[in-house]
This record gives C-alpha cells, sequence and structure tokens, in this order.
C-alpha cells in the first residue's frame, strides 16, 4: 500500500494510468499480443510505468454533418460540433493531433465548411482528415474538399504520414457513393497502398482510418467496403494494426489476428443499431439523451509495446 502514496514509485504512476483510462466513464484499453486483448490494468506496475511516460496520445472526431438540423434529431449540428471540440480540449493528455474520419458537413456547400474548419480549428491541434460521402456531393464532386484538404494527396484525397514511429494510412472509399451501396476503394488507390508500405517494417504499428468501415457490419445498408480484404491483406505482414472508421455513428468493435477494428461516434446525430430499422439515417431520440450517443474518441499508443489505448467519451459524460 505505500507505494500508492510514493508520487515517484510504480504503484502511483500505475494509478494514475487506471485513472486516465477510466476518466471518461466509458472505453477499453488494452494491448494486443497475438492478436489476443489484455488489459492494461492486469499489467504489471513497470509495464504500466511504461505505457505512461512512453504513449502519445490523438484524437478521433468523425461525423460531424455541419449543416444538418433537422429538429426532432439535432436542431444544432454546428453546436455539438463546438461541444466536441471543448471535449477535445478538456482531454486529460494534450493530444499530438486530431484525425477527422469524414462527413465533415452534410451538404459539401463553402459555408459549411468554412464553419466547420472556424470550429474546429480551436483546437490548435494539426488536423487530418479523409472525406466522408457529405463531403462530396457538391456540384463537381469533391471540389470543395480538395481545395481544403486535397494538398499533398493522391488521386480523391488519400495519403500517409508518420508519428512517433506509427505510420498512418488515410483511405478514402466514398467516391461515386449510391445510397445503400458499399465502399470502394479502388484499383489505383490498392496499388498506392501497397506501394506506400512495401518498404516498412513488419514491427512498424500502422493506423488506418477511412469513413466507411473496412470490415462488413451490415452489407443491407452498405455498412461496409467491397474491395477491403485487398486493402487488409496488404497489411497482414504488420504485427499491429488499428482500423478507425466513422459513417455508422455508434461504436462497434472488433479484433481479428492482429488487427484491430473500432467504428466511431458521431458529433451529428445517432443512427439506429445494425438491421434494428427499415434504412440507416439520423435517428430522432429524446433531447436529454442526444449527447449520450454523440461524442469523441481519444488513442494512445506506447512504442515497441503495441499497446493501444481507445476511449469513447460522449458529450453527457463528466470527468
Amino acid at each position: 500500500m505505500a507505494s500508492d502514496h510514493n508520487e515517484n514509485g510504480e504503484g502511483s504512476t500505475r494509478r494514475k494510468v487506471l485513472e486516465c483510462m477510466t476518466w471518461a466513464g466509458t472505453g477499453i484499453l488494452w494491448t494486443v499480443s497475438g492478436g489476443v486483448p489484455k488489459s492494461l490494468s492486469l499489467l504489471g506496475s513497470a509495464e504500466a510505468a511504461t505505457a505512461a511516460t512512453q504513449s502519445f496520445t490523438f484524437a478521433q472526431i468523425s461525423d460531424s454533418h455541419v449543416g444538418f438540423h433537422v429538429k426532432p434529431v439535432n436542431p444544432d449540428a454546428l453546436g455539438t460540433l463546438k461541444e466536441a471540440i471543448a471535449k477535445v480540449g478538456a482531454l486529460p493528455t494534450k493530444p499530438a493531433f486530431m484525425i477527422h474520419t469524414g462527413d465533415i458537413t452534410h451538404l459539401s456547400t463553402p459555408e459549411q465548411f468554412d464553419d466547420a474548419a472556424q470550429v474546429i480549428g480551436t483546437s490548435g491541434l494539426d488536423v487530418h482528415y479523409v472525406p466522408g460521402e457529405h463531403d462530396l456531393i457538391d456540384e463537381t464532386p469533391g471540389k470543395f474538399y480538395l481545395e481544403r484538404y486535397g494538398k499533398n494527396t493522391k488521386g480523391a484525397g488519400w495519403y500517409s504520414f508518420d508519428h512517433n514511429g506509427v505510420h498512418f494510412i488515410a483511405l478514402v472509399n466514398v467516391v461515386n457513393l449510391q445510397a445503400g451501396s458499399m465502399g470502394v476503394l479502388g484499383a489505383e488507390q490498392l496499388a498506392w497502398l501497397a506501394d506506400d508500405v512495401k518498404g516498412l517494417s513488419a514491427s512498424t504499428p500502422i493506423v488506418v482510418f477511412a469513413h466507411i468501415p473496412l470490415w462488413t457490419i451490415y452489407k443491407d445498408w452498405g455498412w461496409g467496403t467491397d474491395d477491403a480484404e485487398q486493402a487488409l491483406s496488404t497489411l497482414k505482414r504488420f504485427g499491429s494494426v488499428t482500423v478507425l472508421n466513422g459513417h455508422i455513428h455508434q461504436v462497434i468493435q472488433k479484433v481479428e489476428g492482429n488487427m484491430s477494428f473500432h467504428t466511431a461516434l458521431s458529433m451529428g446525430f445517432p443512427q439506429p443499431a445494425p438491421g434494428a430499422a427499415a434504412a440507416p439515417g439520423p435517428m430522432a431520440v429524446p433531447a436529454e439523451k442526444l449527447r449520450s450517443m454523440l461524442g469523441i474518441r481519444s488513442v494512445s499508443f506506447v512504442q515497441g509495446k503495441n499497446v493501444l489505448a481507445t476511449i469513447d467519451q460522449t458529450l453527457a459524460a463528466t470527468s
């Protein structure tokens, strides 16, 4: 017990890590070793101390749908985006950067992109974007999105970057998306992906983010990507692959071998659970419940340990 009161001891460090894990009241904190998740709370003190000192954090936001204002669902999507960015600013560890997994806007207008940029810019963080299908419905599909976020990208906006030894890959699977159809990456992007990772060591942690899930959650609603398996096959040699998506406005997770998959909450409006309604789309809930179904995510990594911490915080949660 004495070590719990030693501010320089391993017990204190481990306690602080666990407090960070649970502060939002929701989330998962685990290592992936051989495809088997292991809670950080089950790690030894020395391992937890390493996690506390070597991890870096980034934030994920998704589906802000700026411009959406259907009164029974959410009359002020810009307002809930502001609340979400405030939550990011209140995270106990400042994120190194933020990713937005698409549907920044609802109708792809310049005004909606401007409003989103102004609010998200108050975070003071570098932000890495991928488009959702709602960001590519202007008269020249994708023109306004690429004018803002297409610099140094390929094709419809795919790209990669590195941070502290982790390789991040931004994919686009919403081009020419039809209602109810699955996402598509396409041959050009798949060839680029293979070339992008061919020189990387298999020990390099990989994070992939795209709008539509890269695993089939519910085909009848188009909640998946037709050619995702080709992309995932390219990444199977890596020991740690994390896939982050938006689109379905709810958290669903799975682990398959060395890959973990996470969808995210929306900041705009909830959608029904897979198959729980006649069709996907904005779901009206009591006003007092709305913010419990919207939220943000923070993700932390430990170099060399394959430790992944994902914490999903709703807009209604308190620390």
